[in-house]
């Protein structure tokens, strides 16, 4: 069984000097298996991952942890106290303007330096070297930064710290409202049956400020290097993003068929003895990012969502209804707005007043389905 020590990081300082600190809990793994490092609340509002990471620590407990496994609850202190009323903003730094999980830090000149200094290094070796380079690298451009950072770029380089020691990375997230999906790197698409999620979005290469993006782009620009070369290597750090569900809302149920959903993951990977968890059997789609779309309104107006969350919608079939009640006796009090392909509704805005331009839904277009 193993025994989870608890801890705690500064990730940064308040106004009045006092610090703030984020809970940290670690497992020492009793054998060579992948480490692991899981976190949540990065935005302030997405609460349902610190569940599922309780109900991780609950498994765990009961379980013989071959691999070294981290993880991160409630990652954003500033985040989480955000409020406006009833509601935890939490989005954004509310000093820069900022997304919270757009502050992680990539040099993207390493992989292809590393490569044309090391044709021939052994491939442990290029593991502990490269990871070596990149932990150095982020620790003088944003933690020991001359010239210093902003809050945001600082809390996000401390949790990236802990990150980049690991094999694998999940970033525990959820929607505005939402169902579940899963954000996967292409060259992990075979990954993507593990997890009990029916919803799969693959990404690309590019890095635009993401933990995920983060962890896994140095690895992926490595093997290319290496490939230009006429070397082959495997990417050697797995990094996803899984979008639990709803903000503001917390299901310890659901967190526990979560927190069995990962460690379907974890068996298959040997971090947890194989075969203790298995994928449930189920439909799984799958959408390239460029074909995830974003619905904006045509016009203001109140909001009925009509499409089901996770369900099919076909071309010229009803998104919204949208009320416009300073408009009583006019034809258009009332207008049904139309998808215009089809698609599935994977998650919508959780207002039911909007502006013109809003982001109303986002949208698989062009899916497909999954093989197991």
């Amino acid at each position: 069984m193993s025994q989870i020590i608890a801890s705690q990081l500064n990730v940064t300082q308040m106004a009045n000097g006092q610090a703030m600190t984020v809970p940290v809990y670690t497992i020492k793994g009793s054998n060579n298996g992948p480490s692991v490092y899981i976190q949540a609340n990065i935005h302030g509002a997405e609460v349902q991952g610190n569940a599922v990471i309780y109900q991780l620590l609950e498994q765990f407990k009961q379980l013989d942890c071959y691999g070294d496994i981290t993880l991160v609850p409630l990652a954003n202190p500033i985040g989480s106290n955000q409020k406006s009323g009833e509601f935890t903003l939490g989005r954004f730094d509310p000093i820069t303007g900022a997304n919270w999980n757009r502050g992680y830090h990539f040099n993207d000149a390493l992989p292809a330096q590393f490569a044309q200094a090391n044709p021939d290094m052994a491939i442990s070796e290029i593991v502990s070297q490269f990871r070596a380079l990149i932990i150095d690298d982020l620790e003088q451009q944003k933690i020991d930064a001359p010239y210093g950072v902003t809050t945001g770029q600082f809390l996000c380089a401390k949790l990236q710290r802990m990150a980049l020691e690991a094999d694998i990375v999940l970033d525990l997230h959820t929607g505005p409202i939402s169902s579940r999906h899963l954000y996967c790197p292409e060259y992990a698409k075979d990954s993507a049956v593990l997890f009990d999620i029916p919803h799969v979005l693959f990404i690309p290469q590019d890095f635009d400020g993401a933990l995920d993006e983060a962890c896994f782009c140095p690895w992926w620009q490595l093997q290319q290097a290496y490939q230009q070369q006429g070397r082959s290597i495997e990417v050697a750090v797995a990094a996803f993003t899984l979008e639990l569900g709803s903000q503001e809302w917390l299901c310890l149920e659901e967190a526990k068929r979560d927190s069995e959903s990962i460690l379907s993951y974890l068996s298959h990977r040997g971090v947890v003895k194989p075969g203790l968890f298995t994928p449930k059997k189920m439909t799984r789609y799958g959408c390239d990012l460029k074909d995830y779309r974003t619905f904006y309104a045509p016009k203001s107006g109140l909001v009925e969502y009509l499409a089901p969350l996770g369900g099919q919608v076909k071309q010229g079939e009803p998104l919204v209804r949208m009320l416009r009640i300073d408009r009583y006796d006019h034809p258009d009090v009332i207008e049904v707005i139309k998808a215009p392909d089809d698609c599935i509704a994977i998650l919508h805005f959780a207002s039911a007043s909007v502006n013109q331009g809003t982001e109303l839904y986002k949208l698989f277009t062009n899916y497909f389905t999954l093989s197991a």
